[in-house]
């Protein structure tokens, strides 16, 4: 059937009229349907070992161009549309987001699904069906305020399955139902699927912003992503999430083996658990229980979820490492406690160094120690990243077990990241060196033979103010902020943590506005753009959003520095802010402090559409320095050694830095009058004296470097040639960044799938 009488079937089905007489949402509807239907219809991999990929966040992003692209039907349906005089972009912006996931972590799940699936791997995500995300990100009064953000609709993308499973949490039994989410590959033919579990009986009352009974475990379970812990209710609700997760998961993967036609004492044969970052941990204990249940021994047990399950590590921050009181595990979960302390002993046996223990003296349980010693690979996102684990942070496991640690490097989707998000970039590419490289990234390469092209650069300088016009008008469009499209657009969007250091980037911004006041002109006006959302109960980052609201404000009402220097934040950050403001991007900003950033990735996205970096020498960072050459990329800093010699000496001095006179001048502005007669004096004085007497991430320690060399690039920008050869090398070296790449290694090295 062709595709536009299959349109027509659909349209004249569920709205009695034909496409053309359809309005966008119908229109929409009806190719929802279609990539529902087609993908549907596509087999799942085959092999003798099937991957379960374990993760509390999956951000998957709109899904209509997406899935359309994996299914060959992007530009059929596109061309479809254009015949009727409609745009694919204006339908798939009726499409709510999911919100099932946060920031870099569920951004990388989102990309490695789709490679699995694009490789033909059988491979399917287990996470949870969050009702309202993290939360709608509004501003008020120059604060972030949180609000619900709904995005499940009747008749969406979530397919209702027959699987349920009885989860006991406490004193309490309820029914893990499983919805999916097809995840065709493209160019596999295959398709698999993303497992979201739910509540059987899920709240559906609207709150007033995010506050909710976290006591009602057996209704508002997965209202939330990461609800708020700032106290102990909020930290016992994620316990619960964490294991209605991995129970539900546990049986539903014990279920499959059983209907392959294995035992489960086969388990590690034709199983394998990737348990992305430490929140699914508990898998490990529900599994030998649930094996125990089926006739293994403790032993035996343990040893088949050993040899199933893999742990990646993405961070070195002692709070992200989680750790949970046993009794909070006993309040929960209590079935797992004679596991887990079973699973203690056994390791304390082998290993007895208390660094290396499962539960330590205060009964707390340390989850990365359990998927060490539970697990049969962990792996780091970055090279650097992997080398700090391996001979820092837990280098008393790597000399355990030396054989279990490997580096994978982080990897992005280019479908996603370049397909459907700079298209004009994709015909430049293809014009060049033809379609092959959506099959092998790496083949971007051949990009370089044109790095001396006065044609090709020229036109790759017009795709960039393309997107630059595009994002303008969209920005004046949803928030009526009027921005100047020839400025530089420097662009930081990532998750608001103080390692990341936005605090670094509101100095340098209060440093160009000085400099305008007095005079000192910058050869062409700059655009500073964030993105991104502060935890709820994380004060300090919602102090440093109230400062660059501030800014934003004070600049705004200034005749003098306005036509130089603007900054705007993008209210609600998310992937499709993303996909907007990554290919009009041309200061690329990824400054975390060394050793702080496991891997990043949207430093990936940037470099694939033609932003250039400027960066500390942290993640992988220290992978595209090495590809591009350092004429392509501006660092700066510390280095993670010295950064990691300061904390294991205690030997960094914030009010050291903060004497320095243009360091001072910088930071005091916080509480100055122009400043204070905008903000809230409290939230600037509480960040002020935070940075000077604390500045636990060093941001006083990098700024003067920071500025020198963000002017060096400022100063580059202006050879426009030149610039635009940087960017070409950084187009034709991103290949590598692919998650095609990383997930070829992943199945190389730990999964052996097929």
């Amino acid at each position: 059937m062709q595709l536009s009488e299959e349109i027509f079937q659909l349209t004249q089905q569920h709205f009695g009229r034909a496409p053309d007489q359809c309005d966008d949402r119908q229109l929409y509807q009806a190719l929802l349907i279609l990539a529902r239907q087609r993908a549907g219809e596509r087999p799942a991999p085959t092999g003798e070992r099937k991957l379960y990929y374990f993760s509390a966040e999956f951000l998957l992003g709109k899904l209509l161009s997406n899935q359309l692209l994996a299914l060959g039907l992007y530009q059929p349906v596109k061309d479809y549309l254009a015949g009727m005089g409609r745009d694919l972009g204006v339908l798939e912006s009726m499409e709510p987001e999911p919100s099932l996931g946060n920031g870099g972590l569920g951004r990388l799940a989102a990309c490695f699904l789709d490679s699995i699936a694009a490789l033909g791997l059988p491979g399917d995500g287990v996470g949870l069906n969050y009702h309202f995300g993290l939360f709608r990100q509004v501003f008020s009064r120059c604060k972030q305020t949180e609000e619900p953000d709904p995005w499940l609709q009747p008749d969406g993308w979530l397919i209702p399955t027959r699987r349920a499973f009885p989860v006991s949490l406490g004193n309490t039994q309820v029914t893990a139902v499983m919805y999916d989410i097809a995840i065709p590959g493209a160019g596999s033919g295959c398709a698999n699927r993303l497992h979201l579990f739910d509540l059987a009986d899920p709240a559906h009352a609207p709150w007033v912003g995010i506050d909710f009974d976290k006591g009602d475990i057996a209704h508002n379970l997965t209202s939330f992503l990461y609800p708020d812990d700032s106290d102990r209710a909020g930290r016992l609700l994620r316990v619960y999430q964490q294991y209605f997760l991995v129970s539900a998961g546990a049986q539903l993967i014990l279920a499959e083996l059983e209907e392959r036609g294995f035992a489960p004492d086969t388990l590690a044969d034709h199983v394998v658990i990737q348990i992305n970052d430490t929140h699914p941990s508990m898998v490990i204990p529900e599994l030998v229980r649930l094996l125990m249940d089926r006739g293994l021994t403790f032993d035996r047990a343990a040893d088949q979820v050993t040899a199933a399950c893999a742990y990646t590590n993405h961070t070195i921050l002692a709070e992200a490492l989680e750790t949970w009181p046993m009794s909070y595990i006993q309040t929960a979960a209590p079935q797992l406690v004679p596991i887990l302390r079973r699973l203690d002993q056994r390791a304390k046996a082998a290993h007895p160094d208390p660094r290396v223990a499962i539960l330590d003296g205060e009964d707390r349980v340390h989850m990365a120690h359990l998927d060490i010693h539970y697990g049969f690979s962990v792996n780091g996102v970055a090279q650097l990243h992997t080398d700090i684990l391996k001979h820092t942070e837990l280098k008393p496991f790597c000399d355990i077990y030396p054989q279990k640690f490997s580096n994978k490097t982080n990897g992005v989707t280019f479908r996603r990241w370049l397909e459907t998000c700079d298209q004009p970039l994709v015909s430049l590419i293809d014009d060049c060196i033809g379609p092959d490289w959506r099959r092998d990234a790496q083949k971007l390469e051949g990009l370089l033979q044109f790095q001396h092209d006065p044609a090709v650069l020229s036109r790759l300088l017009e795709v960039k103010q393309q997107n630059k016009d595009r994002l303008c008008r969209l920005l004046w469009s949803e928030q009526g902020l009027d921005l100047d499209p020839s400025s530089v657009f420097d662009v930081q969007i990532k998750r608001f943590h103080e390692y990341k250091r936005q605090q670094m980037n509101a100095l340098a911004v209060i440093h160009q506005y000085l400099e305008i006041k007095a005079g000192r002109l910058p050869q062409r006006p700059v655009t500073v753009l964030f993105g991104g959302k502060a935890a709820p109960a994380y004060v300090m980052a919602k102090h440093i959003i109230h400062l660059i609201l501030c800014l934003q404000k004070l600049i705004e009402q200034d005749p003098q520095v306005r036509p130089w220097l603007r900054v705007a934040m993008v209210e609600n950050y998310n992937v499709t802010w993303a996909e907007a403001l990554i290919p009009a991007c041309d200061l690329s900003e990824q400054i975390s402090l060394a050793s702080k950033e496991a891997s990043g990735t949207g430093n990936m996205k940037f470099m694939a559409n033609g932003a250039v970096t400027l960066g500390t020498m942290d993640g992988a960072n220290v992978e595209i320095a090495g590809l591009v050459g350092e004429e392509n990329i501006y660092t700066f800093g510390a280095s993670s050694d010295q950064v990691i010699a300061l904390y294991r000496d205690r030997s960094y001095d914030p009010r050291a830095c903060y004497h320095r006179p243009q360091v001072e001048r910088l930071v005091d502005f916080l509480v100055s009058p122009e400043l204070l007669a905008i903000g809230d004096p409290a939230s600037l004085s509480t960040l002020w004296h935070d940075m000077k007497s604390k500045d636990w991430f060093m941001a006083l320690l990098d700024v003067e470097d920071y500025i020198r060399t963000k002017a060096e690039a400022l100063r580059d920008y202006e050879c426009r040639t030149a610039w635009a050869e940087k960017m070409l090398v950084n187009i034709a070296r991103s290949g590598y960044f692919s998650s095609d790449r990383t997930i070829r290694q992943y199945n190389e090295d730990i999964w052996h799938l097929n």
